[in-house]
């Protein structure tokens, strides 16, 4: 009689061969397409339990695989109906499902403790970057103020690169250049398209604006609880799926641990955009609502859009992060759209005959200030990306090992 699995085993023999544990089969067999209920079709209950087999089927010590097992045997004894070598179920006699135990990977050692040190304190570096930036901008003019200022855009920037290179932000060959454009055009929008949009409303502009620094630099903090947050997403979301009996099982675990994830950053974030506020004049001096600081969107509206872009900018690196850096493109791109459609709307609105073009964007404004427009698009932005967040980063393919 055919044997189903050793033609699947055949398949995937190189991911059989590579893989350290059953966990990354069954991540790998996820990720192509193979499900609980394919994995009936081979008399298994799940996919982990399929996996299992195929770890313990694949030959490591040079014997052929025929000689290692027969007959979907396994080496405990087991057989490849999930029964255990007297019949009973795994699990029990009530026949519960449960993971074996050669399904759970081993605990990995503690790292160094300056290696945890470092992971805790490298996504600290950006904030403190721009901090120093700032307070040398604060305390130079002339010239020499816009050496500092250069000085300080090159460090952070070297700064940001270092942690999201390092640490539980990184991406290694899993990201693309494109992201990097588009966040950093969404930043720049951040920095001088408030004041741009409300120059341009204004029939401007007329001169130079000041940018809005408060969403910027609670950004650049925010960088640490970010990593921090997403640690703690990676970290538990491993463990669940070691634990977990089923892939339906861990799915229905993972989409909390998403939310929990993303609603300490967006606390975090909130409260870092509240404080960036007093905080930047304290360093430069200039009242509250100084346009300096927090540009023509307003204290409210500069809390909105920043919060909305960061909070855009946290799932679209979590997406890439976990393998999946098309979705967070296309959700960053979607944004830039928005917030440049909006100036172009009201450039076209200049024409003679196309007022109408730019109306609703000078309503909006109106309405609800310059900070809607990037509310609004990295808003819409981000619950789309958590969405797609929700059904892939809750696949087991989404968690296995670079």
């Amino acid at each position: 009689m055919a044997d189903p699995v050793r033609a699947l085993l055949q398949r995937h023999r190189a991911l059989c061969e590579r893989a350290v544990d059953p966990l990354e089969i069954a991540a790998g067999l996820e990720a192509h397409g193979i499900t609980d209920r394919t994995a009936a079709r081979f008399r298994h209950r799940d996919v982990f339990s399929l996996a299992e087999e195929l770890y313990a089927r694949v030959p490591r010590y040079g014997g052929g695989l025929d000689d290692v097992h027969r007959d979907g045997e396994r080496p405990d004894g087991a057989r490849r109906d999930g029964g255990g070598p007297d019949g009973v179920p795994p699990g029990g006699p009530s026949g519960a499902p449960a993971v074996a135990a050669d399904a759970v990977p081993a605990v990995p050692a503690s790292p160094p403790a300056g290696q945890g040190r470092g992971q805790v304190l490298l996504p600290l570096l950006p904030g403190v970057v721009c901090a120093t930036a700032l307070a040398g901008v604060a305390a130079t003019d002339g010239t020499l103020r816009v050496v500092v200022a250069g000085t300080g855009a090159v460090a952070f920037a070297v700064a940001l690169s270092v942690s999201l290179r390092r640490g539980p932000l990184r991406a290694r060959g899993r990201t693309a250049p494109v992201l990097g454009v588009w966040a950093g055009l969404l930043i720049a929008h951040a920095l001088f398209g408030d004041g741009l949009l409300a120059a341009l409303v204004a029939g401007g502009p007329a001169g130079p604006w000041p940018p809005a620094l408060v969403a910027p630099v609670a950004l650049a903090f925010a960088v640490a609880p970010a990593a921090w947050c997403a640690r703690l997403f990676a970290v538990r979301a491993r463990r669940r799926l070691a634990a977990s009996p089923g892939l339906h099982d861990f799915a229905a675990a993972a989409r909390p641990l998403l939310g929990l994830a993303v609603t300490l950053y967006t606390a975090v974030l909130t409260a870092l955009l509240l404080l960036a506020g007093p905080a930047l004049e304290a360093i430069r001096p200039g009242g509250p609502g100084d346009p300096a600081l927090l540009g023509a969107a307003g204290p409210a509206g500069g809390i909105a859009s920043g919060g909305a872009l960061g909070v855009l900018l946290f799932v679209a690196r979590l997406l890439t992060v976990h393998g999946f850096p098309g979705p967070a493109a296309t959700g960053l791109l979607g944004a830039c759209a928005v917030e440049a459609s909006a100036l172009a709307s009201v450039l076209a609105g200049r024409v003679p005959g196309c007022a109408f073009l730019a109306r609703p964007v000078e309503a909006a404004v109106a309405a609800w200030g310059t900070g809607a427009v990037p509310a609004v698009g990295c808003g819409a932005a981000a619950l789309a990306l958590l969405a797609r967040a929700a059904v892939v980063l809750a696949r087991a393919s989404a968690h296995a090992a670079p």
